[in-house]
């Protein structure tokens, strides 16, 4: 009776660890991959068509600000097409554009 038992319990086990396994090889892709931005400074063109982590990574360095909120301002522009700006220097302002 106890072997019986045991042989249900790993059955159940093993289961449960191939509906674990099974669930995220079904969840739905929804990433988007379209987020491209463009940095500029003042009326140039520093960078064209650039991911958005790239694309701050180099406006928070020209600005020397924090990176995490310029993500989401870069974020902000790919997804709605609205022109973001960074910072101000003294060549112009730093913006962020939809590509």
């Amino acid at each position: 009776m106890l072997s019986i038992k045991k042989a249900f319990a790993a059955l159940v086990a093993t289961a449960l660890l191939g509906v674990g396994i099974a669930a995220p090889a079904s969840a739905q892709n929804n990433s988007r991959q379209n987020g491209l931005v463009n940095v500029s400074v003042g009326n140039v063109d520093i960078l064209n068509n650039a991911n958005i982590g790239v694309a701050a990574n180099l406006a928070a360095s020209v600005c020397g600000v924090n990176v995490g909120p310029v993500v989401l301002l870069a974020a902000n522009t790919a997804l709605t097409g609205a022109q973001n700006t960074v910072c101000t220097t003294n060549t112009g302002p730093v913006t962020l554009s939809q590509a």
